[in-house]
């Protein structure tokens, strides 16, 4: 409830300052003259944010994207104004291609391409019946969205400021303690649905981070953390999940081996569960956490063990346990220390750690899904084209309108996942906008004289306005309203009684919405099975390929794989079960981080030792490169065998820490490949 009450306050507060906001814009495009000012009004409501920095970043983005908007609609229609079909073509494959990068892009900075492409046809689009006059609407256009962004970052920047580093910092307090809960539950071997729903719910948590960290150079804080020790910090979280159910799963099988779990092993896995709940958040955590990890070390079976010693699969299992232990201790205190780093007002390294941490850190990759957003892109083109040639075979004087409407329609919401819901959201808030803007137009506005009394006027349609769009789940009616009410009230310079006009626009712009519903039903909507099947491909394709050496280091290939969970996470709240897709990605995560380290623990191996290892993960490659999501195909039985005779070569390594690494991720591989296999040795 709390929460509730707090998202509907934010979202009054937002509206508000938008509404200050577009005023602002409105009344200095009027003193200026310009002779559309509504396109100010609508641009601050558009780049309005809840955050200072993301309204500042947001800002920019629309203002790279409206300039090359701009420029390409003046390259466009001079040069094909005498050709229609050519010229449709031609704005229909720009905004086409604009779509298709954005949604490569994937983060904030995808507005740029957005904004440049249906600012072309913002521009374009209305232009053709007057192409002498482009650079001029150019300009104009340019001039008004410039106003309204100015205003907005104006507003937003210095009227109860919400920075995104107070967020961040607030987001990244609330995930470590979520993460040490559920790393203490594993530890006390919950085996729990609650634990596997919070657990992947860290997936979307380090993508929030991940996109905050782009509005972080534009934030209004006066010492702002820096973006790398994020992305340091995101690394660390991601390590976290595979570390933890893979624990989880250890103790668990150890508990069905004769002799179960060691006494020392246990208190020391307790020691640890104290550790995280009271001494990780310490300033003293570096010096709590060095003796739990040698504690481990010096507990791993076989690591000091002669070779001649025979291999058990409990001591594979212990020694699996407790070195991954020892990476979770070090995690964990390693996710704490860039914690406090980030807080930290100083750029001073508070620990000898954090430098080291920063110096592995890469740019983070993101899943891309080239073939869906290509199909985003002709789906659209499909869509301008089509209605352009309904406009120009029918010369319906609005229908330009119409596609215009249809274009937008197509560019804000073809990356959703339902787009055709999305859109219709945006159809009925436009429909109310319409509606109300008509009422308005000639009810209300005739008896205005001033400027005031027209901001009084349009306050109560303008805040509502706000609010819907400040909250996710109603932001597409907002959206709608927005599209809707003020350019069709009659927001110019001078207030101009034109009904059938105004009539004829509301028509072309409620099929031009209701046009766009229909195509993206055709061409873009995408169901939640094939995201998941997809998702999963790509997944299985990327496990195939780093067993063959050829994918991204360590943490960067958990930071792709994590971001593939967080998308697959949304249906969970429509209704949709993805428990299996889900459970399959986080496995063929920790398949696919283990396989790479195997294939760098080839580099050093023997040569008896290089050759198994080569034909463990031939095996592995060749079976996830011909996985099918219509069919459940379990892993051959031959990789099994490969696996064992690797762990059985690797068992009389002269070389301990060869002995120990190579023991350990082939038990990894085992359990996660074979968790129902019998016991390593018991076949024989």
């Amino acid at each position: 409830m709390k929460a509730l009450i707090r998202a509907d306050a934010d979202a009054v507060l937002f509206s508000l300052k938008c509404f200050v906001a577009a005023m602002l814009a409105y009344y200095i495009a009027l003193r200026i003259g310009l002779n559309r000012p509504f396109w100010a009004v609508v641009t601050s409501y558009i780049i309005g944010q809840p955050l200072a920095g993301a309204v500042l970043s947001k800002a920019v983005f629309r203002l790279i994207g409206t300039v090359l908007g701009a420029t390409a609609a003046v390259v466009l229609v001079p040069a094909f104004v005498n050709e229609p079909a050519v010229l449709t073509l031609a704005l229909s494959l720009w905004l086409g291609l604009c779509i298709y990068l954005a949604q490569l892009d994937r983060t904030p900075r995808a507005y740029i391409f957005l904004l440049a492409g249906y600012t072309a046809s913002i521009i374009g689009i209305p232009s053709v019946e007057a192409p002498g006059a482009i650079f001029d609407t150019a300009i104009l256009r340019v001039q008004e969205i410039t106003i309204g962004i100015l205003s907005a970052s104006l507003i937003h920047g210095a009227v109860f400021p919400r920075t995104v580093t107070t967020v961040l910092l607030r987001r990244i307090d609330a995930i470590l303690a979520d993460a040490g809960r559920w790393s203490i539950d594993s530890l006390a071997g919950a085996r729990e649905a609650r634990l596997d729903i919070e657990r992947r719910k860290l997936a979307v948590d380090v993508a929030e981070l991940h996109q905050l960290s782009v509005h972080l150079p534009f934030d209004t804080e006066r010492i702002l953390p820096r973006v790398r020790t994020v992305r340091a910090l995101q690394d660390a979280l991601s390590m976290l999940l595979p570390l933890a159910s893979t624990i989880e799963d250890r103790l668990a099988e150890l508990e069905n081996c004769p002799g179960g779990v060691p006494d020392p092993v246990a208190a020391l896995v307790a020691r640890v569960r104290v550790w995280i709940e009271a001494g990780a958040a310490r300033p003293d955590r570096e010096t709590t956490a060095e003796p739990l990890i040698a504690e481990a070390r010096a507990l791993e079976p076989l690591a000091q063990q002669a070779p001649e010693t025979g291999l058990v699969w409990r001591d594979m299992l212990l020694l699996n346990l407790l070195s991954r232990l020892e990476e979770l201790v070090a995690t964990i205190r390693d996710a704490h220390l860039l914690r406090d780093q980030i807080r930290s007002p100083s750029i001073r390294s508070i620990s000898p750690r954090v430098p080291e941490l920063l110096r592995s850190t890469s740019r983070r990759p993101l899943h891309l899904d080239r073939a869906l957003a290509l199909r985003s892109a002709m789906g659209t083109i499909a869509t301008i084209a089509l209605g352009c040639t309904f406009w120009i075979a029918t010369a319906w004087k609005d229908g330009g309108g119409a596609v215009l409407i249809a274009g937008i329609a197509c560019a804000l919401f073809s990356g959703f996942d339902n787009p055709r819901a999305a859109i219709g959201k945006m159809q009925l808030g436009s429909t109310i906008g319409l509606v109300a803007s008509i009422l308005y137009a000639y009810t209300v506005l005739p008896r205005v004289t001033d400027f005031v009394t027209l901001a009084a006027v349009l306050a109560p349609m303008l805040l509502i306005m706000g609010v819907l769009m400040g909250k996710p789940q109603t932001m597409a009616v907002g959206t709608g309203i927005l599209i809707g009410f003020p350019q069709t009230v009659g927001l110019y310079a001078t207030y101009e009684a034109a009904f059938g006009p105004q009539f004829n626009g509301a028509i072309a712009q409620f099929i031009g919405i209701g046009f766009a519903m229909s195509t993206v039903g055709l061409f873009l909507a995408v169901g939640a099975e094939d995201r998941f099947a997809r998702l999963a491909k790509a997944g299985w394709r990327d496990v195939a390929r780093r067993a063959r050496g050829r994918a991204p280091d360590g943490a960067r290939w958990m930071a792709l794989m994590l971001d593939r969970v967080g998308l697959m996470l949304p249906a969970m709240g429509k209704g949709i079960d993805p428990g299996k897709p889900l459970l399959d990605a986080l496995l063929d995560m920790r398949i696919g981080f283990v396989a790479g380290e195997l294939d760098l623990l080839k580099r050093g191996a023997t040569e008896e030792e290089r050759a198994l290892i080569a034909e463990t993960l031939g095996g592995v490659g060749t079976y996830f490169g011909h996985l099918r999501p219509s069919k459940s195909t379990p892993p051959p039985l031959e990789v099994l065998a490969d696996i064992d005779r690797a762990a059985a070569v690797f068992a009389r390594d002269e070389v301990p820490a060869r002995r120990r690494d190579g023991l350990i991720l082939l038990t990894s591989l085992r359990r996660n490949l074979f968790p129902a296999a019998l016991p390593y040795g018991a076949a024989a």
